[in-house]
């Protein structure tokens, strides 16, 4: 296998690479497009703007304090507010500065993907196509400049697992490698809290009985890894301590007794495993079965997003020929650990997306991958049909498919400028200045508005006046039947006397709480 060498294929490569990963950022974002990438927006914006990490509303009331304003990133992690507040410092408080960062992590991912294809693949052929296919990579390729997780974990998710390979594989200095492993799954866990797998990787790579010649040093190495991790970690650790008095707040994990997503809602949040088997062990395994086997569950999901559909067997392929090789070792581990979580223990978050966006770790890996189980699938061929030429046949068909994957990349990618709020105007023109608001999706009223206020909670009508007392919100929301919580959601004749109706037009509902 070929290292990296600075050529002037590689010299145009990655002024190439940055060119792209610049305009499918700008390209296709032109502003938050939905609740999570409006949440990470607004966080970069209070960093860049001196307010720090704080929150002027509630968007779930998991580990959520009773006063305004509340520490942010409760639920979510503070990496891709950070990474997008580093472009505003330069170029403003803005979507233009917010992308900045996400097209670096971008282009970080495929000078990674480009590292790889020289690596396992020998050539340049295979290092140019592993980076094509990270940038136009289906449906991730319209994602990438969403102030969301994607890009960042892309990058810092990626070179944790390439690190681990190295650590794991390599003859002298492993130590080094294992520093560098550390820091990168810190990272990785301040992106995504499902980035503690990245940890958990890194020990099970390190301590998995296996190659036992070395395994003291492998214990070892455990020192260096889980020392960088922590040096990373610790600044968040002690906000964390400072603001809600644990290093890591209960937000994220809470999500594992969930019985469905709208449990993220819930007033005071309940779950815990005696709800989660409320409803019995067959409610539990249906739960995990539909996670896994539906349209929208884990199975499809991974033929969807990860491969492309192009690629999906070939990339299982792959992996499972190389199984074996120490560098993938950590690899095949994470990915394993990933569906598994996302299926049988954070299903409901998985089902709406976490999933995928925790797969971004994967994209710059997989492209290599999936372009050795071509080379492996061909060879295979070969061996039973001697007029084939495997070496030709490997050039055409990876081209080919590469391809495919990018046209097809190009039709289901769409710009994303269009989301927009209906009512942000109404809102501000019906609702005085400073008014605290319970409505669907606070960080979107807060982007539109600057308006405060906490989300609908599902529960009763009566739940909602009592979270309206606490936080002294005003006015409740109701934007049409399936923007709301069943348990909240009444007609128009069954209003609560405690709500003094404001507004009542084109589905949209206003009502002022008498809180007395």
């Amino acid at each position: 296998m070929k290292s990296f060498q600075l050529t002037r294929s590689t010299m145009i490569y990655i002024i190439l690479s940055l060119i792209g990963a610049f305009t499918v950022v700008y390209y296709y974002n032109l502003q938050p497009g939905y609740t999570d990438s409006f949440y990470h927006y607004n966080g970069a914006v209070s960093i860049a703007t001196g307010k720090g990490f704080v929150d002027p509303y509630i968007w779930t009331y998991i580990g959520a304090p009773k006063t305004f304003p509340i520490p942010s990133h409760l639920y979510w992690m503070p990496g891709t507010s950070i990474v997008a507040s580093l472009g505003m410092f330069i170029f403003g408080a803005n979507y233009f500065g917010a992308r900045f960062g996400l097209a670096l992590c971008l282009w970080g991912a495929m000078l990674l993907a480009y590292w790889l294809g020289q690596r396992f693949g020998g050539s340049t052929r295979y290092a140019w196509l592993a980076g094509i296919l990270t940038l136009f990579s289906g449906f991730f390729t319209r994602q990438w400049g969403q102030t969301d997780t994607y890009a960042p974990y892309a990058f810092f998710g990626a070179m944790a697992l390439v690190f681990i390979g190295l650590g794991i594989s390599s003859e002298e200095k492993n130590w080094r490698w294992w520093i560098f492993a550390g820091a990168f799954a810190a990272f990785g866990h301040l992106v995504r809290s499902d980035g503690l797998l990245l940890l958990l990787t890194g020990w099970s790579v390190l301590l998995w009985p296996f190659d036992r010649e070395r395994y003291e040093k492998r214990v070892f190495w455990l020192i260096p890894f889980t020392f960088a991790y922590i040096l990373v970690m610790s600044p968040w650790f002690i906000r964390n301590l400072n603001s809600v008095g644990t290093i890591l707040p209960t937000g994220g994990t809470q999500a594992i007794w969930f019985r469905e997503y709208n449990d993220l809602f819930n007033y005071p949040p309940d779950a815990s495993p005696q709800t989660l088997f409320a409803g019995g062990a067959g409610a539990f395994i249906d739960s995990r079965v539909t996670a896994t086997f539906t349209n929208n569950g884990i199975v499809f999901q991974s033929l969807a997003y990860e491969g492309a559909i192009v690629f999906t067997l070939l990339i299982l392929l792959g992996l499972w020929n190389r199984r074996k090789e120490p560098f993938f070792r950590g690899i095949w581990i994470f990915a394993l650990g990933l569906h598994v979580a996302f299926a049988w223990v954070f299903t409901f978050p998985g089902i709406r997306g976490g999933f995928w966006h925790g797969s971004a770790a994967l994209v710059p890996i997989w492209a290599i991958v999936g372009l050795l189980g071509l080379d492996d699938a061909i060879d295979w061929i070969a061996k039973r049909r001697r007029t084939w030429r495997p070496q030709t046949a490997k050039k055409l068909f990876s081209v080919i498919l590469t391809l495919i994957v990018v046209l097809l990349t190009f039709k289901i990618s769409r710009q994303q400028n269009t989301y927009g709020f209906r009512n942000g105007e109404a809102l501000q023109e019906l609702l005085p200045e400073g008014s605290r608001v319970m409505i669907n999706d606070p960080a979107t009223l807060y982007y539109y508005t600057g308006m405060s206020g906490v989300v609908l909670p599902n529960e009763s009508p009566e739940v909602a006046l009592e979270i309206a007392k606490i936080y002294d919100i005003d006015y409740i929301v109701i934007e049409g039947k399936g923007g709301v919580p069943a348990p909240l959601y009444f007609e128009e004749d069954e209003t609560p006397d405690f709500l003094i109706p404001v507004k009542n037009d084109k589905g949209l509902r206003i009502y002022a709480f008498n809180r007395n």
